[in-house]
């Protein structure tokens, strides 16, 4: 049996009563007090995840530039220092090796954020292709994250540092800022579909980041947040799962993350040559968002069905905490894949009827 890895924040859920579940061969937890509760908070309040299994790879090197625009979609030259940017990583066939973001710590120097699962295999690849001056480092082991993310986060974390928050834009970041006695890289990118922060550290300093955090948002009623809201709030706010809506056999374009596809960018990158081709030719499948018409809930790998020929299936599916309804996301033939056409999701051997709607399924109002 395979020992489950832990991140350094593993004791302090029995402190609050956290149910651990098996992710990708870590332990962690799936909730604390109920999945709908904590996705209420985040949506009214704000919640604090552990998401220090993520991993973190650094490029470094005269040639860092040149070498991440070769292997990402994204057009690497646009991010600043202080800025971040999501991207994928993809094979010669367009499949998915991974999405994640890259951050700009300064010229020529990159800090990638990959997700738990695929550490392994994006650092191989990355190994694998490096081209001139560059250097790769696979610090996962070394960093912890924790994300407080909700409509008060600003105001909860403010309090702890004399660092003006407000002054950090999306998807931008400051290096060095002091969360109570500790120093850290706070980034505001999110995962929910709220505002909010995401803070890496050193492994060593995350207990005591968690728990000022916690302290500090007692007041607003910030409470830590397992893996099950954090999945439904990003289903909502449709933000692709890898392992669901990405993979090695669904290319970004598919997806429907073809805004961090650049085509037209000057440098050729892995599996530009067949998503050009896929995007002349027109995608042949799509991501879509489905509504259920009959009673019942739609789950990851359910088949859907267009009459007698089945069309696709479920990437994620749940009865949405916030809307109260039975929806999902299916990967489906694009020749069916019109807002308001109804087809059918096989559930437990039943053909029920739902019917194509707009996504994201939620969306915040902007201040």
């Amino acid at each position: 049996m395979v020992e489950l890895k832990r991140t350094p924040l593993f004791e302090a859920y029995k402190e609050y009563g956290g149910k651990t579940i098996d992710f990708g061969g870590w332990e962690l937890p799936v909730q604390f007090s109920s999945i709908k509760e904590e996705h209420e908070t985040v949506r009214t309040k704000a919640g604090l995840f552990d998401v220090s299994h993520m991993g973190e790879i650094e490029v470094n090197g005269p040639d860092s530039l040149s070498y991440l625009q070769k292997l990402m979609t994204n057009d690497i030259s646009k991010v600043k220092t202080g800025g971040a940017q999501y991207t994928a990583m993809c094979y010669e066939t367009g499949g998915t090796i991974d999405d994640l973001l890259v951050y700009k710590l300064a010229d020529e120097h990159y800090l990638l954020v990959v997700n738990a699962a695929n550490i392994d295999k994006d650092f191989n690849w990355l190994l694998k292709h490096v081209e001139g001056n560059v250097t790769i480092k696979n610090l996962s082991d070394t960093i912890a994250q924790v994300a407080i993310q909700g409509p008060l986060a600003e105001q909860v974390l403010q309090k702890l540092t004399s660092t003006d928050l407000s002054s950090i834009g999306f998807f931008k970041f400051q290096q060095n800022v002091e969360i109570g006695e500790k120093k850290a890289l706070v980034s505001r990118t999110g995962y929910t579909g709220e505002d909010g922060f995401e803070i890496y550290c050193p492994q060593d300093d995350v207990v005591e980041i968690w728990n000022a955090i916690l302290a500090a948002g007692k007041e607003e009623g910030v409470v830590p947040c397992g893996l099950g809201a954090r999945d439904t709030l990003r289903f909502e706010a449709n933000l692709a799962l890898y392992g669901q809506e990405l993979s090695a056999d669904i290319t970004p374009l598919e997806a429907g993350i073809g805004f961090a596809v650049k085509l037209n960018k000057e440098a050729d990158f892995i599996g530009k040559a067949a998503l050009l081709k896929q995007k002349e030719e027109g995608v042949p499948r799509k991501l879509v968002g489905i509504e259920m018409i009959d009673r019942g809930i739609p789950r990851h790998g359910y088949p859907v069905f267009q009459g007698d020929e089945r069309i696709g299936e479920v990437t994620t599916g749940t009865q949405s905490p916030t809307l109260k309804k039975n929806i999902g996301l299916a990967l489906i033939s694009s020749d069916y894949a019109k807002h308001g056409n109804e087809l059918e999701v096989e559930i437990r051997g039943k053909r029920l009827k739902v019917k194509i709607v707009p996504t994201p399924f939620y969306k915040r109002e902007k201040n």
